[in-house]
């Protein structure tokens, strides 16, 4: 791949969720082996395409949250969901990545920075002047890529969730918009 590769970002469409989705389950396993450096934890529950196929298509339908996808040609190589935070006691103008994908392949390629600028020039559409997502602690490249971003990490705001009988510490990082 040339240094000249560009991406296209725009919203996903019904058609997208499959790709989404398949992209979706084979990410979550690739960082998640990066985020452990062991073969001794449980592999990490892979959700059926099915299941988050449908997901991903009702998000689409109801833009909740709102998703657009980059692509490298006809190819989709990465995607992000974006709306108002999740967080109860958050403020109508605090937004939230919901979720952030790339392609293993296209990692460190400026997809991720493709997709993030899309959410952050949707977020600001919305009215929200502050954003959050919340990242396992444990994830380098991700909490690399956000604090790069400018954003800061609420240590208060660390928890441990259960995905699938695997338990992660997850922490929530902000910045103004």
């Amino acid at each position: 791949m040339s240094s000249t590769t560009t991406y296209q970002v725009r919203p996903a469409t019904l058609r997208d969720a499959k790709q989404i989705a398949e992209l979706h389950n084979a990410t979550v396993r690739d960082a998640f082996k990066a985020m452990t450096h062991s073969a001794s934890l449980p592999a990490l529950p892979v959700v059926p395409v099915e299941k988050r196929q449908a997901f991903w298509r009702e998000a689409i339908e109801y833009s909740e949250p709102q998703v657009h996808v980059a692509t490298d040609g006809e190819k989709i190589v990465g995607f992000v969901g974006f709306d108002r935070s999740r967080d109860k006691g958050t403020p109508q103008t605090m937004g939230e990545i919901w979720a952030i994908y790339v392609a293993v392949d296209h990692w460190s390629k400026g997809v991720g920075l493709a997709l993030w600028d899309a959410a952050c020039e949707g977020l600001q559409d919305e009215g929200c002047t502050h954003v959050s997502i919340w990242l396992p602690i444990a994830n380098d490249r991700a909490m690399r890529f956000f604090e790069l971003a400018g954003l800061k990490r609420e240590l208060p705001s660390a928890k441990t969730v259960d995905v699938g009988g695997v338990k992660i510490e997850e922490i929530r990082l902000k910045r103004p918009l």
